[in-house]
């Protein structure tokens, strides 16, 4: 690529000089940090003007604005593009950001951060996860959209993806459902730069990027050499956006490093930041000062009204929405905060001695029994939403022709599940809660890690939570899963023993913030005694004394259906003489949150500790002494009999106990 800047068809002089100041700044920040990504903000700079001066409703001094267009950098490496334009358009990032760019403690790291730096959206950077976050937000938009008006939710999700992101297969499943649905809020345009960090994309994809999006549905735009054109890329976005009925994807050949003359398409350009030499060749083809980070003050005061010209049109639609939510505040109020209306607890199922659902069937009556009192719920299952309690009885299935469904059903797309949901949670609006089996969280991992990051309010649910799975054998027997979500920090894991515990959880879920795993059983399990009492303050509080005797010899600690083996055992070594206290522990993350008082009331020092839990014991050893676990691979038979034989019964547990006081 050899076209000079300063004859490209960009527009006028003005918008050629604020091109080439983003370009500068591309270059100045990672060459400051001596590390960054500077080839594709570069490359993309004429789309980014247009984007923030021509086609964004926003208003930079009010970045959550409820009725924002939402935009997402998926190709989250080439962050300083996203930083340049924030701190032109005045989001209240200062240049001194950018040169501080992915130092400690700045505002600017390397990838965008969502409730770091005002104007992020959604947190990017591990390929696909921006691409399906923006599905989520489409789907989230839309339920606002159909259920309020387009007086109150009425705009649209722009992103810019890379050939990166639409090689992860997460992306094809995001694609696929979008097109499925019909989410015509959504523009994606595809940064087709033809390069990658091994060398030319040639070197592993052949595809057609502009007819797989064709056959998922999706309006497909291809601009070819036109990244330099900032009409013809707005008349590209317009009609996009004017497409009411389909996804599009708006496909622009760009050149990365243009227009550097060492390091225009080449792979150096991606994650190499540039020499003093190179930085001031490209500085020179492109007239600019060879100061760095240069901002004349017309093209920060052109950026700077770009940035407030949304004002009208937030205050419009201030006016017009007030009028819209009239007698519907409280239910508004609600959804966007993804919480319930006033007094919705007491629409909380109880649950009574005697009564054995399992507890992916009890989480199915409670959603039931909340679901007019929270009414941003939506739910799904990834091919299985009947078997993990997500089924939404009487209510409307989301769909192309009805976009008011809140029951979603994402089809076996695991991946895609699991970013959706982050994105349609941080867009607001709605309560995302999908499910799969367990053992299939792995499928979800990278995106439960950003939504943990993000703190994103998304519910993953998973049933089927231990070998309990029975003939289905080891290949869906979760038994490392448990322990391997509860490193993630900033996820509340919730494994609750019976439907008033379940009951509980949900009541942490919606009254708290950032993202919740509830993990459930296929396997029936008894309501347990105490728990109609208890179980509200304790799971609240992580663990809780369930079962105690005055002057107890030993504890017994469990989570989920093991607390009912626990509680047996400690009744048979109480036939024995033998005094056991016996505590349900939900969650980790909420009972270390508690004082020091509140934990070692429940867990004393000094007394033999067993846990009990039909997963791995690594990690237990902070609460316990001694472990009844499963520390190998499960296997195919009855559920009953796998437990029994992997010594997840009360016998086995009574002994250990007794070992542990020998």
């Amino acid at each position: 690529m050899t076209q000079s800047a300063s004859t490209s068809p960009a527009g006028t002089d003005l918008e050629q000089l604020a091109i080439n100041v983003i370009r500068g700044l591309s270059m100045d920040a990672p060459h400051a940090a001596n590390s960054g990504h500077q080839g594709t903000a570069m490359a993309l700079a004429p789309l980014a003007h247009v984007l923030w001066t021509r086609i964004l409703r926003y208003e930079a001094s009010a970045p959550h604005w409820p009725d924002r267009d939402r935009f997402i950098l998926s190709a989250g490496h080439a962050s300083v593009l996203q930083y340049s334009m924030l701190y032109l358009t005045g989001y209240g990032l200062e240049l001194e950001d950018l040169r501080q760019f992915r130092q400690w403690g700045s505002a600017t790291p390397g990838h965008p951060e969502v409730h770091h730096t005002a104007g992020i959206e959604v947190t990017t950077g591990p390929l696909g996860q921006g691409f399906a976050n923006g599905v989520g937000m489409a789907i989230a938009e839309q339920s606002l959209r159909s259920r309020f008006g387009e007086d109150v939710c009425d705009h649209h999700i722009y992103a810019i993806v890379s050939d990166g992101d639409l090689s992860e297969g997460l992306s094809h499943e995001a694609a696929s459902l979008a097109g499925h649905l019909g989410l015509g809020k959504l523009v994606y345009i595809y940064d087709d730069n033809h390069i990658t960090i091994d060398g030319p994309t040639e070197l592993s994809l052949s595809d057609n990027a502009a007819e797989r999006f064709r056959s998922y549905g999706w309006h497909v735009i291809e601009l070819g050499e036109s990244s330099e054109d900032l009409d013809a890329i707005e008349a590209a976005l317009i009609e996009a956006r004017e497409n009411a009925d389909q996804p599009s994807l708006v496909v622009l050949r760009t050149h990365i490093g243009f227009p550097s003359p060492e390091h225009t398409d080449s792979p150096a350009a991606h994650g190499l930041a540039f020499d003093t030499a190179a930085i001031a060749s490209a500085k020179e083809v492109m007239g600019l000062p060879q100061e760095p980070f240069y901002v004349p003050e017309e093209v920060l005061e052109m950026y700077r009204q770009a940035g407030s010209r949304g004002a009208l049109q937030r205050e419009d639609w201030n006016q017009r929405s007030h009028a819209a939510l009239a007698g519907r505040e409280a239910e508004w109020e609600a959804t966007l905060g993804a919480t319930g209306l006033p007094g919705w607890q007491e629409s909380l199922p109880v649950f009574e001695l005697g009564e054995k659902p399992a507890t992916r069937v009890a989480s199915q009556q409670v959603l039931n029994a909340i679901f007019a009192q929270v009414p941003g719920i939506m739910a799904g299952g990834a091919d299985l939403t009947g078997n993990v309690g997500l089924t939404l009885k009487g209510q409307a299935v989301l769909s192309a022709e009805d976009p008011t469904g809140q029951q979603i059903f994402f089809g076996v797309r695991e991946n895609a599940m699991g970013s959706i949901l982050v994105g349609a949670a941080l867009h607001g609006g709605v309560l995302p809660a999908g499910g799969t089996f367990l053992v299939f969280s792995d499928y979800m991992r990278p995106a439960v890690r950003l939504a943990a990051l993000s703190g994103a309010k998304a519910v993953f649910v998973w049933s089927h939570d231990s070998v309990g799975v029975g003939e289905d054998g080891p290949t869906h027997q979760p038994v490392e899963q448990v322990m391997s979500l509860r490193l993630i920090p900033q996820l509340t894991v919730l494994r609750p023993a019976d439907g008033n515990e379940v009951a509980a959880a949900w009541k942490v879920i919606i009254e708290g913030e950032g993202p919740c795993a509830l993990i459930l059983s296929r396997q029936n399990t008894p309501v347990l005694a105490g728990t109609k009492e208890l179980a509200a303050q304790g799971v609240a509080r992580g663990g809780y004394t369930l079962m105690d005797s005055p002057s107890p010899a030993a504890i017994l600690v469990a989570t989920g259906t093991e607390v009912a083996v626990a509680v047996e055992a400690a009744e048979m070594l109480a036939s024995e003489g033998i005094s056991t206290r016996v505590v349900s522990l939900p969650s980790w993350e909420l009972f270390e949150a508690q004082d020091d008082q509140y934990r070692l009331s429940v867990l004393p020092a000094g007394l033999p500790t067993v846990s009990v839990e039909a997963g791995v014991t690594l990690g237990w050893s902070r609460y316990a002494s001694a472990n009844v676990g499963i520390d190998r691979f499960g296997a195919s038979a009855p559920g009953s009999r796998v437990l029994d034989e992997l010594g997840i019964n009360p016998a086995h547990v009574a002994q250990v106990v007794r070992e542990q006081l020998a």
